[in-house]
């Protein structure tokens, strides 16, 4: 596979990922976002642990959504992160039922 192609294999996997991310949106109440992912959740629960040096954030989500465009399984029932930098952490605007 020359670099050419797997560029546009890659673009092609991420268009697919934008797209399942737009549909499945309203599916969730918050987004989370980490240093090195960004994930959909429906109940989040941070810990901050500052008994070591440095701090731990824990963050767990349940019934969740994953962005990830090489993992094969997107939707998952419970996430834990532990981190030691920021998390952002947004509550979706309520949708009309």
């Amino acid at each position: 596979m020359s670099e050419e192609d797997l560029e546009r294999y890659e673009a092609e996997i991420e268009l697919a990922l934008v797209q399942e991310y737009r549909t499945v949106v309203p599916l969730f109440r918050y987004v989370v976002e980490t240093e090195r992912r960004f994930y959909l959740a429906n109940e989040v629960k941070v810990t901050v642990r500052d008994g070591a040096t440095p701090v731990v954030v824990e963050v767990e989500l349940y019934d969740a959504w994953v962005w990830d465009m090489y993992r094969p399984a997107r939707f998952v029932p419970h996430v834990r992160v532990l981190t030691f930098r920021d998390v952002n952490i947004e509550r979706l605007p309520e949708r009309d039922t």
